[in-house]
């Protein structure tokens, strides 16, 4: 009984890193109606990034976070700027741009890293949080309550400030957002922006638990596209239960079934959400809380 305990305990750690990675991912598809395959490199970035600071100055990655976030949002914008914009009656060709900058960030960081793997975690990952015979890693625990704080604070900015209000009417309808007054095109920027910013943050926050390596982004994109495929595609909400839900059954298949089959657990449960519910959990009550539904 213990043994599971910790079992579930490691699942939902675990969601919460993967709900982290999405949130960002789910926020850029939601409003721009994109699929960003080099989300995972935002995230890789923001590890480099926090990897440097803690290098150079010795600034922890859980004070970095707050620099790191913004470089990297600065990136989105102009991933967004130079390469979607140009775009935007393309949404095919998007898609393979996105692709294309996937395989471009990877192959520049392995070109200045020549593929060594980095680590900051020391001490600092090594904490654990001991309550009887159960054992919680201190910085997990730190991701997923930050990854509850910004999917809180995610909520309340669209729903309750004017830019986040802005995001909201471009996403239910560009014409008429464009009559009354929104300039969707500065509007997609500060999405794409925000989304990175987030994915950013998701990479300072992972840099203490996981190596770095130039294709560290892959191990956690996949994951993102089944939870929030399973949470609703959309839904800022669905993103976090989706993320939870993931890492519990995929902590659960490592022990009750194979370690290896894993990562296998993703792809089975996004084939099983596009077969039984393709709106995801909260795809149609998550899009109206925030304002993401389709537009028709």
């Amino acid at each position: 009984m213990d043994q599971l305990l910790n079992v579930l305990v490691f699942g939902i750690l675990l969601g919460g890193i993967y709900g982290l990675v999405s949130i960002g991912l789910n926020l850029i598809f939601g409003v721009i109606r994109i699929v960003n395959f080099a989300q995972g490199e935002l995230v890789m970035f923001g590890m480099y990034a926090t990897y440097a600071a803690y290098t150079w100055w010795g600034i922890s990655p859980y004070v970095s976070v707050f620099a790191v976030a913004p470089l990297i949002g600065l990136l989105g914008v102009a991933i967004q700027r130079l390469v979607i914009q140009p775009l935007q009656h393309e949404s095919n060709m998007q898609i393979f741009a996105t692709f294309g900058l996937l395989m471009l960030f990877q192959n520049l960081m392995l070109a200045l890293t020549r593929g060594e793997a980095l680590s900051v975690g020391g001490d600092i990952g090594a904490v654990t949080l001991d309550a009887g015979d159960l054992k919680i890693s201190a910085v997990r625990l730190v991701t997923l309550v930050a990854t509850t704080l910004i999917t809180v604070g995610l909520h309340l900015f669209l729903s309750r400030t004017m830019a986040g209000k802005s995001i909201r009417a471009v996403t239910q309808d560009k014409r008429a957002a464009r009559v009354m007054g929104i300039n969707v095109e500065k509007t997609f920027l500060l999405t794409f922006g925000i989304g990175a910013a987030l994915t950013g943050m998701a990479g300072a926050l992972l840099t203490p638990i996981y190596s770095i390596t130039p294709g560290v982004g892959g191990n956690f994109i996949l994951a993102a596209f089944a939870v929030v495929v399973l949470g609703g595609l959309g839904s800022v909400w669905g993103a976090y239960l989706g993320g939870l839900i993931v890492g519990v059954v995929e902590a659960l298949a490592g022990y009750y079934i194979d370690p290896v089959l894993r990562s296998a657990v993703w792809f089975l449960i996004f084939l099983i959400v596009l077969i039984v519910r393709p709106a995801g959990l909260l795809g149609q009550v998550g899009a109206e809380e925030v304002g993401f539904r389709e537009q028709h």
